[in-house]
């Protein structure tokens, strides 16, 4: 195997498959001689490879074709295909369900304590590191990540209980 189907087929299977075909036709191996039944084996092996090939090669199958996510995300590619992502679907009752979540965040982040409310939405929000939190609130970096640790915590109570 070369490495193009070494990336594409396991070993392992390609001797599972190769042993079970020996065992299918078995009854047409005839022994005349040392190492006839190592070159019918060898033979075999050759004919799984081949056909392995043959098939990852076939029209749109064809690995020779296949880019690299690394390549299509810099933008080597040029074709509307070679956009590459997740898709986005929305559908009415996944717009729903969403305003419904926020809804009832808006409500648990308000009957949050101001100093929580605050810290999450600065963190969460606005994404502010803890160092730059601490400089607004007039706290360590270490006392904003305590602060937030116990206000996420307020904020799942308060979530759950709505």
């Amino acid at each position: 195997m070369g490495p193009e189907l070494r990336s594409k087929l396991e070993s392992m299977d390609l001797v599972q498959d190769v042993l079970m075909s020996a065992l299918r036709d078995l009854s047409g191996f005839t022994y005349s001689g040392e190492g006839d039944f190592l070159r019918w084996l060898t033979g075999i092996a050759e004919n799984q490879i081949r056909g392995n090939l043959d098939r990852l090669h076939a029209a749109k199958r064809d690995i020779r074709r296949e880019v690299s996510l690394e390549r299509r995300q810099r933008g080597t590619e040029s074709s509307p295909k070679s956009s590459c992502g997740p898709m986005v679907t929305t559908t009415p009752s996944v717009v729903f369900t969403r305003r419904e979540e926020l809804d009832k965040l808006e409500r648990a982040l308000d009957k949050l304590k101001g100093e929580h409310r605050q810290v999450i939405l600065l963190a969460k929000i606005e994404g502010l590191s803890y160092r730059h939190i601490g400089q607004r609130l007039n706290r360590s970096p270490e006392a904003v990540g305590m602060l937030l640790s116990r206000a996420m915590l307020a904020l799942i109570k308060a979530f759950e209980k709505i």
